[in-house]
């Protein structure tokens, strides 16, 4: 293996990772597929990685899509995957608020269908998904009626995020007794042609300087990301490989997790910015340097092919 981190994954380096694991856990966008294109070779990789044994799971950030909507994008783009193969942060927050929390009241949402499909298929009731606009004044927006049934605030992606919805999540926030949950911090979305539109952890901040509160987020780095994958698959961590392309999310998550990592560069991250982050004396960016990086997931096809 190799002597030190952020090393190129060679042929023969590829071999020896792939023998040392049990389970790969893949981000999605940037890794597997980009926009609504999988990575040539990626589908070919997957097929492979099962036909030898290995164990195969999906972690995103994104909140905008349930289990099966995952499970069926991934089928449309040649991947043989199963829902319960997909961990995204709509389904990680609904088993966070049902298992850790213990909820047995009402969310406040904000966030997507998706996110209310989650949440209700665990049992839990969101309200406040759909657009809120602004009516009345000040005196009006402070004494907005609230549901005396909500237990906690969950912030995810929405599209209809607005005055009202942040004033409604502070107005249950003062409460410190409701709980307050996150599904991610990611502050931007890329998109193809170099665009980003703003992401999640814009929303999520926006509450947190209202309520004079942080969060328990959920999504990655978070250890419950894959703490949720772990425990419903009895994983050991020693035997895990994480792959990503952010450093900040995915490189993150493995460290946290004692995890074995692997940078591809399809996506966000770059070799110049782990080499960088190696260089630092800082702890947290220590933890954004993976073990290995490779162009693309396809490169450790003939390994699993051989």
């Amino acid at each position: 293996m190799a002597a030190s981190k952020c090393t190129q994954l060679t042929a023969a380096l590829s071999r020896q990772l792939l023998d040392s694991v049990d389970c790969v856990l893949f981000d999605c966008d940037g890794v597997i597929w980009r926009g609504d294109q999988a990575i040539p070779g990626a589908p070919e990789v997957i097929s492979s990685l099962k036909k030898n044994g290995k164990r195969v799971f999906f972690v995103t950030n994104n909140s905008t899509k349930t289990q099966q909507m995952y499970a069926d994008k991934l089928g449309k783009l040649g991947f043989d995957v199963t829902a319960d193969e997909v961990f995204g942060t709509a389904y990680c927050s609904a088993v966070y608020l049902k298992n850790v929390c213990q909820l047995d009241g009402k969310v406040y949402l904000i966030g997507s269908n998706a996110m209310r499909q989650e949440l209700e298929d665990v049992g839990i009731r969101p309200v406040g998904v759909g657009p809120d606009p602004v009516s009345g004044v000040q005196k009006d927006w402070a004494n907005v009626p609230l549901d005396k049934e909500v237990q906690a605030v969950l912030v995810g992606f929405d599209e209809h995020f607005s005055y009202m919805k942040l004033n409604r999540a502070l107005q249950y926030l003062c409460n410190p007794d409701c709980q307050f949950v996150g599904t991610n911090t990611d502050t931007r979305l890329p998109l193809e042609g170099g665009k980003a539109v703003p992401g999640t952890g814009c929303l999520l901040s926006a509450v947190e300087t209202a309520a004079q509160r942080q969060a328990q987020v959920v999504g990655k780095p978070s250890n419950f990301m894959f703490e949720c994958v772990a425990s419903q698959f009895g994983l050991d961590p020693e035997r895990c490989l994480m792959v990503g392309d952010r450093l900040d999310t995915d490189i993150m998550l493995g460290s946290n997790c004692g995890l074995k990592t692997l940078l591809t560069l399809t996506g966000v991250s770059t070799v110049a910015e782990a080499e960088a982050n190696q260089k630092s004396e800082c702890p947290q960016q220590q933890k954004m340097v993976p073990d290995y990086y490779i162009d693309s997931i396809a490169d450790i096809l003939p390994a699993l092919q051989a």
